[in-house]
């Protein structure tokens, strides 16, 4: 077999299934047979072009597979293992990645993101994985797809959030929407020592997931207003941190409404068009807060974390997988995920 099925950016609004062929791979790559992956919310921002990327692009980053073929120059690892890749792809030895920056790999910003970004994806049956030496993850044992399948991008992402924003032991913490990341940021407070969470979003479903992956306050905006029970909680103090997890000016401005002084605004959403900051919401500049963006960190060493952390029971993700799908069926899932149907959080696709 030469050819394969794969997802493909057409044009804005248009993702089609196509006949590609398998792709080669060179001396430091890799060939994986996707089992399983899934879309993301940026892949929805590409789809409606909000996000450019050329067309005929294959499309997704978020890989669970098997090595089909590798390079001459990749050791450790064997035909047929299972294993996951980072959605961002560092080579490990370019100043960024050296300076502890591999999310802007190569020296431009999201330079590190190359999936179904600057390169082909993994919405198809086969996907090349470049610098394989530095980002293949071999999948414990008794480990499922879907138990990984956070692990290349929300997960990454959603516990960088918590960590950029440097929560200590005892912080109180708010999550501004409860969508697939905000969950992972979630999740990811509360491993980091947080025992105040307190969780902002529209849609009582996604606040219930929420209380099991740790939040100790919900609150849905469209029932309350989320900066009046943020300062009644706090005493009028605010939050140490708050937490963006969505991309809107709205989402952003409470944010730092909700912050003390002090403290930090950890930024996950994708923007587009214009972001402002008003001045009472900064103190006219003088709040000594602290603005902190994350990309979501990748690497073969951070998977195995966060499989380690999948491992030991301390995070549970599965049931963020509501949806199923087989890649020939690929355009009804991006349907039904960029409208938010049916309850939806992810959806597994399998090739």
């Amino acid at each position: 077999m030469s050819s394969m099925k794969a997802a493909v950016f057409v044009e804005p609004g248009r993702i089609e299934i196509q006949q590609r062929p398998i792709p080669d791979i060179g001396p430091t790559d890799a060939l994986l047979r996707v089992t399983t992956t899934t879309i993301c919310g940026t892949d929805v921002h590409i789809l409606k072009g909000e996000y450019p990327v050329k067309p005929g692009l294959i499309i997704g980053h978020e890989p669970v597979g098997v090595i089909e073929k590798l390079g001459n120059a990749v050791s450790g690892y064997h035909i047929g293992q299972r294993v996951i890749a980072g959605a961002i792809t560092p080579c490990g030895q370019c100043h960024p990645c050296l300076d502890g920056h591999s999310s802007q790999c190569g020296g431009h910003a999201m330079g590190g993101w190359q999936l179904g970004n600057s390169i082909d994806g993994c919405q198809a049956e086969y996907v090349r994985i470049p610098n394989a030496q530095a980002n293949l993850t071999p999948v414990p044992d008794g480990l499922s797809d879907e138990q990984v399948l956070m692990c290349p991008d929300i997960m990454s992402t959603g516990f960088g959030g918590a960590e950029s924003g440097h929560i200590r032991i005892g912080d109180t913490v708010a999550i501004f929407a409860q969508g697939p990341i905000g969950l992972c940021a979630t999740a990811g407070a509360k491993l980091m020592g947080a025992t105040r969470i307190i969780v902002v979003d529209g849609v009582n479903e996604r606040l219930e997931v929420a209380k099991r992956l740790g939040a100790d306050i919900t609150i849905n905006f469209k029932e309350q207003d989320p900066l009046v029970v943020i300062r009644e909680q706090t005493q009028g103090a605010g939050v140490d941190v708050a937490i963006e997890a969505l991309g809107t000016q709205q989402t952003f401005e409470s944010c730092l409404r909700a912050l003390k002084p002090g403290g930090t605004l950890s930024s996950l959403g994708v923007y587009s068009g214009k972001l402002s900051m008003p001045l009472d919401a900064i103190a006219a500049g003088l709040g000594d807060h602290t603005i902190v963006t994350t990309l979501c960190p990748g690497g073969k060493e951070r998977m195995r974390r966060l499989m380690e952390v999948v491992a030991s029971g301390r995070v549970d993700l599965t049931a963020m997988v509501t949806h199923r799908f087989k890649l020939d069926d690929i355009v009804a899932a991006y349907e039904l995920f960029s409208h938010q149907r049916d309850g939806v959080l992810k959806v597994a696709i399998t090739p």
